[in-house]
């Protein structure tokens, strides 16, 4: 007898009243309960399976149920073009192997509608998606390549392999040890693709539980319009409506390691773009998937922003190290304290030690180089005289946490706040947020005579990186981008519109709003002179 047949027999002797004794009728419902379980479970099952068709390319094209528009579609191939686009002066070097397909899951027999049988499997439902990205991407001058990859016995080497693309339909299954191993391959400079091929919610959800469970201390956060990604060698236009309603837009979500999107995860459907063929989404009701050329357009950003931040990667993934002397914290000695928020706090791990090793050789300052991360309204602040704050994206202070750290700035501390890759998201954040703090004031432009620009190194212009300079930002001006707040008449607040942090570390950021590497080391070390010698 089937479990819905079961089911069935059993209400309708609970309602006629043939289970009358006390033991039978607990033990009845029990049963009932578990049957409708399982069939819930089937259903499910059932549910998700139904996703499993394949989507290579089998007829002419078709518009799916669903599809995300672009606002423009790329250029004709071929197109001289670069990795990075021409405002970016330094191109990193191109790996022989780019990305590798994650071979996952199950295989089943399909069968179309023309009779003809095929076996198709979770991982290649779409067989030709990396191929032919790979192709437009070297139609472009990017002369990547493409492998299939067997997590049991791969290396784990970002430097032969510098990004893995997991794609299906389906929940996607890894067992711990694999997702331990995925964790230290991304921390050492690796990126982890995952594409919903068709935009099915099994496999979305199933990814960002795996990762989440790899990175407990993370989330997956919406990448904002003005992301490098979006904009790393063409722009993708149809990310500006992420504001408005991020369903008609371009929707990719990260998990940050530094600055880094080193997860990132699509909900609606790349693969098929990307193949150039939609025909076969036609079968899927809830199918959600880009247009061909938007599609192409993200996979071409995805491939430069690959190599592009893989520098970054590498740096921003190594463990901060220091002494055994910094581990305790001495009254006479410089400690940079950072806060802790709910966003993207933790932008550009290592920079804060590279600073203050350079302070180290060109000053007497003691320094500690063990960075402390501190949180408003919990931890006790009178021992920090320099408290830093950085993101990538939006957060906000608790009524607790606007009181702490305007006590703190009204007893003498002072803050500096650093826009991490100079994105208009955090920008808006801080802005919002300050105000809570230091109500009415506003930031005012620091004036270039003021005692911050001559501390330590004497300064009358800086250098800005290729993506300000592209936007008309001038060397001559830049000392007035510094903005500021008082408090007891003082200086007390510092604030970069542009990334300074990123400088301190050295690495190369392509599409990053901020300062040049001499200069940014130069100002931060200025700032730390200044908080202890004003």
């Amino acid at each position: 007898m089937s479990t819905g047949a079961i089911s069935t027999y059993l209400r309708k002797q609970l309602r006629s009243g043939a289970i009358r004794r006390r033991t039978q009728l607990p033990i009845a419902l029990m049963l009932l309960h578990v049957l409708t379980g399982l069939t819930s479970v089937a259903s499910a099952q059932q549910k998700e399976d139904d996703w499993l068709i394949y989507l290579g390319n089998r007829s002419a094209p078709k518009a799916p149920r669903k599809s995300v528009s672009a606002a423009e579609a790329l250029p004709p191939l071929p197109l001289p073009a670069t990795p990075l686009r021409r405002t970016e002066r330094k191109k990193p070097p191109q790996p022989d192997y780019l990305m590798g397909k994650v071979i996952w899951g199950q295989a089943a027999s399909y069968v179309d509608s023309n009779g003809k049988k095929m076996d198709i499997a979770d991982w290649n439902l779409c067989p030709s998606d990396l191929e032919r990205l790979m192709r437009s991407a070297r139609a472009l001058k990017l002369s990547y390549h493409w492998t299939n990859t067997n997590l049991n016995d791969f290396h784990f080497d970002p430097t032969r392999l510098p990004a893995l693309c997991f794609s299906g339909v389906r929940s996607l299954r890894l067992d711990p040890q694999q997702v331990q191993a995925l964790r230290k391959y991304i921390l050492d400079g690796g990126m982890v693709v995952c594409d919903s091929i068709a935009g099915s919610p099994f496999f979305y959800d199933a990814c960002k539980a795996i990762f989440v469970e790899a990175f407990p201390q993370s989330r997956f956060r919406v990448l904002p319009a003005d992301h490098p990604l979006y904009h790393i060698f063409t722009d993708v236009e149809a990310a500006e409506s992420l504001d408005a309603d991020p369903q008609d837009g371009a929707l990719l979500e990260a998990i940050y390691v530094g600055s880094r999107a080193a997860v990132l995860v699509s909900k609606h459907g790349l693969g098929c773009g990307w193949n150039r063929d939609l025909s076969q989404v036609k079968g899927l009701e809830r199918a959600s998937v880009y247009e061909i050329d938007l599609a192409n357009k993200l996979g071409v950003n995805l491939a430069a922003y690959i190599v592009g931040y893989a520098e970054a990667g590498r740096l921003e993934g190594r463990p901060e190290l220091f002494g055994l002397a910094d581990k305790k914290i001495p009254s006479d000695e410089f400690v940079f304290a950072q806060i802790r928020h709910e966003g993207a706090w933790n932008v550009h791990p290592g920079a804060a030690g590279a600073l203050l090793m350079k302070l180290r050789r060109h000053t007497s300052v003691r320094v500690n180089l063990n960075r402390m991360a501190v949180d408003l309204g919990k931890d006790d602040l009178t021992s920090y005289p320099f408290l830093y704050l950085t993101g990538l994206d939006d957060f906000s202070f608790s009524a607790q946490q606007q009181a702490a750290l305007q006590q703190y700035l009204s007893l003498g501390g002072f803050l500096l706040i650093n826009n991490g890759l100079g994105l208009g998201t955090f920008d808006r954040a801080v802005r919002r947020e300050m105000e809570g703090v230091l109500p009415g004031q506003g930031f005012q432009v620091i004036p270039r005579n003021h005692d911050l620009f001559r501390s330590l190194f004497s300064l009358e212009q800086v250098q800005y990186t290729p993506m300000l300079e592209s936007e008309g930002t001038r060397g001559d001006s830049a000392l007035s981008s510094l903005l500021g707040m008082t408090a007891e008449g003082e200086l007390r607040v510092l604030y970069s519109p542009y990334d300074m942090e990123a400088g301190w570390l050295g690495a190369y950021y392509p599409m990053m709003r901020g300062y040049q590497p001499s200069s940014a080391q130069q100002l931060g070390m200025n700032v730390i002179t200044y908080v202890l010698t004003y």
